[in-house]
């Protein structure tokens, strides 16, 4: 990338009284400013802005994030601290250490002491969006797009800034070039109000999801083997609060995965993408271990359709792997699933259903190969990219688009074995290995990385690391493995149903899923107030007396067997009765997401809590 495409990392910023200045710390040139009473923002030479606090009065930050609105008025994001991954194709790539947001407004005294409270949550829901594990940035590559679509656009392409102004006009129907894959770019709302070019040096574009970046030595190569992955912004959200597909054709927890190699000159890409079935469906938290999945009365077909279309024309050709259970509580996703790609037609699409349970039943995941010689032909038909210099010597011409009910545990492990299968096919390409024997030190790695990218994907939708991630790493499935699935379970099972309605509210608030409007708290309701009903604070309350009283009557000593006997009957059946009022009425009990949406960017066609 040009020097001058190039965005300010190290900065200084000054704060006044009625300004942010934020100055580039290496050979600047241009300095931005803030206006904090009006919000109005420009760039001006650095010689025409005279800043009138001392030059030592700033604090280091690594970069301009962008703004967003609260209650109490407009706040600067920006990041604070970074940490170094690793290159890729020569560029520094950093994840996101920490962040800061700071109030344009000195004081809180125009806002009421609701207002101030509810401001307070505001804060917090965004600092956890922001604190969210996984979000990458570089000043001079572009993460959001993979090699391949870098090295098949013009010169021109490069030239434009990162975040450029026809970033900004993605809704518009007429399609134009650009620069980052709005996909992918998770702060482009706070970007919104700097789409001016004079700008472009200062918006640093962040993407969410995974990268793990190793030098290896492979036959005597000296080799970087890199793994990417993309969280989509559309439809993003917690595990049951967000699954399926909307009018739109985008699905739920969406992640482009890109394996790269490196060799000298020599570069190499495999990309594979994951996604919620992409049918209208349904699966909220009721506090049960396993909520039903129910299908919408919507038409499944039409938004399929746009799906795969898109996925067609990004990607080429599609083979869908479907690793759901074919009987049971998921067979009806399956069965509607088959059915669209059925009624839909789309050539170069073609659905591949397998039963990852009860193929791979009694931890025989040895016959995932099955699944993988169903595939091989296409896989080699795909391919890869690979360039030498400037020169593309093979290009990828289709994708496997993975899902399981999750997208997260089947999922990852499907695809870290067709990744090793092309990567074992580039490196006999690359004349650095004569077979697909194992090697042992890299295989460990291989491993190793691919589980925890399972886990961050899975922490970023489900709130805990990832399920079979002891397949991933050894290659089999252990006792303990199951044990630690076991307790990731129970974990899921207890953030799902009672902190992820915070967490879907953070990243919808951040994302501009939900926009603060003005008077929020005073003349117009805000949402994060909404009252619980009486049951929710007396039953979990009547509960928790039941039981302490049920260990003390066991507890502590009696003067007979039969007052004892009577104590345990009484509270063990005031225990019984109060958990089954509560799981009768599950979803009073839930924690669920307070902004309201309206439907158009998260599609939720979640049913109200009467609470």
């Amino acid at each position: 990338m040009a020097d001058q495409t190039r965005i300010y990392d190290d900065i200084k910023l000054y704060t006044t009284s009625d300004k942010f200045y934020l100055e580039p710390t290496i050979n600047p040139t241009e300095i931005m400013v803030i206006d904090r009473v009006s919000g109005e923002a420009y760039v001006r030479e650095i010689n025409t802005v005279k800043i009138p606090i001392p030059a030592s009065a700033y604090k280091p930050v690594c970069g301009f994030l962008g703004t967003v609105k609260l209650i109490s008025g407009l706040y600067l994001v920006v990041a604070k601290y970074r940490i170094l991954v690793g290159q890729i194709n020569g560029h520094d790539i950093y994840e996101l250490a920490e962040s800061d947001i700071i109030p344009y407004a000195r004081s809180t005294t125009h806002l009421t002491s609701k207002q101030i409270e509810d401001n307070n949550t505001y804060e917090r829901l965004l600092r956890a969006a922001l604190e969210a594990p996984g979000i990458y940035f570089s000043y001079s590559y572009d993460l959001t797009h993979s090699m391949q679509r870098l090295h098949s656009v013009s010169p021109d392409f490069h030239k434009m800034s990162l975040v450029s102004r026809s970033f900004f006009k993605k809704k518009k129907k007429k399609k134009k070039k650009k620069r980052a894959d709005p996909r992918f770019v998770w702060n482009g709302h706070l970007l919104k109000g700097y789409s001016q070019q004079m700008f472009s040096r200062f918006n640093l574009p962040i993407m969410h999801g995974f990268v793990a970046i190793n030098r290896v030595t492979i036959s005597g190569h000296q080799l970087i083997w890199t793994l990417v992955s993309r969280r989509c912004v559309e439809r993003a959200g917690t595990r049951l609060f967000m699954r399926g597909i909307d009018a739109q054709g985008n699905v739920a927890n969406y992640v482009e995965t890109e394996q790269i190699v490196e060799r000298g000159g020599e570069k190499s890409s495999f990309v594979q993408t994951r996604g919620s079935i992409p049918l209208y469906w349904s699966q909220y938290p009721d506090l049960k271990y396993k909520p039903p999945m129910s299908l919408a009365a919507e038409d499944h077909v039409a938004a399929y359709t746009k799906h795969l279309r898109d996925q067609l024309q990004r990607y080429g050709n599609q083979v869908l792997l479907n690793l759901i259970d074919q009987h049971g509580k998921e067979e009806s996703l399956e069965r509607g699933y088959r059915a669209a790609v059925a009624a839909a037609a789309l050539p170069a699409v073609r659905y591949e259903p397998f039963d990852f349970h009860a193929e791979c039943r009694g931890m025989r995941y040895d016959r995932l190969s099955v699944l993988l010689d169903r595939v091989a032909h296409e896989q080699t038909e795909f391919g890869y990219f690979l360039s030498r210099g400037e020169t593309v010597l093979l290009k990828q011409t289709g994708v496997f688009r993975t899902n399981c009910v999750d997208c997260l545990d089947r999922t990852n492990v499907v695809q870290s074995l067709l990744a090793k299968r092309q990567l074992q096919a580039l490196l006999r390409l690359l004349t650095i290995t004569n077979s697909d024997d194992p090697i042992p030190h890299f295989d460990t790695l291989f491993n190793g990385v691919w589980a925890d990218h399972a886990d961050m994907i899975s922490v970023q939708y489900s709130g805990t690391g990832a399920l079979k991630t002891d397949f991933t790493r050894t290659g089999k499935r252990t006792r303990m493995g199951l044990i630690q699935d076991g307790i990731n379970s129970l974990t899921r099972y207890y953030k799902n149903n009672f902190s992820d309605g915070f967490r879907q509210d953070s990243i919808d608030l951040l994302l501009g899923n939900y926009v603060i409007v003005d008077g929020e708290g005073n003349t117009v309701q805000c949402p994060l107030r909404r009252d619980r009903d009486w049951k929710y604070v007396t039953f979990p309350s009547v509960l928790l007396v039941a039981v302490s009283m049920f260990c003390a009557s066991a507890a502590l000593p009696a003067r007979s067997n039969t007052e004892v006997l009577l104590y345990l009957m009484f509270w063990g059946a005031a225990v019984g009765a109060t958990l089954k009022f509560i799981f009768k009425h599950g979803k009073e009990f839930v924690d669920w997401p307070r902004l309201d949406c309206g439907g158009v960017a998260t599609n939720r066609l979640r049913p109200e809590p009467s609470l």
